[in-house]
């Protein structure tokens, strides 16, 4: 699962991001608002953990884009304020939680491991197929696809985004931890296996290429 720290407090930034990483979450971190809408709009997160007072303007404000984009990624908004109207209005405003500074990180861990299990699934459904990020499964019409590791995750990311053409360069920042290090051909070495192990053997289509702009969602589709 991905999670996104928005905390411009550099020490407490990166060890959230590293204790994180440690119980097997991956994380992404931002010190403002701006770099925040930047990865808000290239990834999907199981969760956010927000900072309340941030230099460019208040994380409250990032809720409802993130909500709108997704509805069931969970917010946790971090604050130093401890009075009870600063927590009714960042719940009002649409966080799932409010955890106050400081706090014990083994704490902040279960509450982020309560929040992921009550927000629900991220399973997406289309048509007859079924893709579940949760497990790194998908199902057509009852029977198990075998696609795994950066082909299951591309397919994944574009069925997300599947009203939008994706570039390669959105789909390398999106998926790889250091995209930088890696070309761009290793997105058509995954979509060629999305269509080997799955489109053709099913007899369907699911990603169509947009010349010289990138990839598109297309279930379902007739072939």
């Amino acid at each position: 699962m991905r999670i996104l720290v928005i905390e411009d407090e550099i020490t407490l930034n990166k060890t959230l991001a590293e204790g994180l990483n440690e119980f097997g979450y991956q994380t992404d971190i931002a010190e403002n608002i701006k770099d925040a809408e930047y990865y808000i709009s290239i990834r999907n997160y199981d969760l956010i953990l927000a900072d309340w007072m941030l230099p460019d303007g208040s994380g409250l404000d990032l809720i409802g884009g993130i909500k709108q984009k997704s509805p069931r990624t969970a917010v946790v908004v971090l604050s130093a304020r401890d009075d009870k109207e600063s927590e009714i209005e960042a719940l009002k405003s649409g966080a799932d939680d409010y955890i106050r500074k400081p706090f014990d990180f083994d704490v902040l861990i279960a509450r982020i491991e309560a929040r992921l299990r009550f927000g629900g699934t991220n399973v997406i459904e289309i048509g007859e197929l079924v893709i579940n990020p949760d497990e790194e499964k998908i199902t057509y019409k009852g029977t198990e696809i075998e696609l795994k590791g950066k082909p299951f995750e591309v397919l994944t990311h574009l069925a997300r985004h599947r009203d939008q053409i994706v570039s390669k360069e959105q789909l390398l920042d999106a998926i790889w931890e250091e995209p930088e290090l890696v070309t761009p051909n290793v997105i058509e070495v995954a979509i060629n296996q999305i269509r080997q192990k799955m489109d053709k053997p099913l007899n369907i289509s699911t990603v169509e290429t947009i010349r010289r702009r990138g990839y598109r969602f297309c279930y379902p589709k007739a072939v």
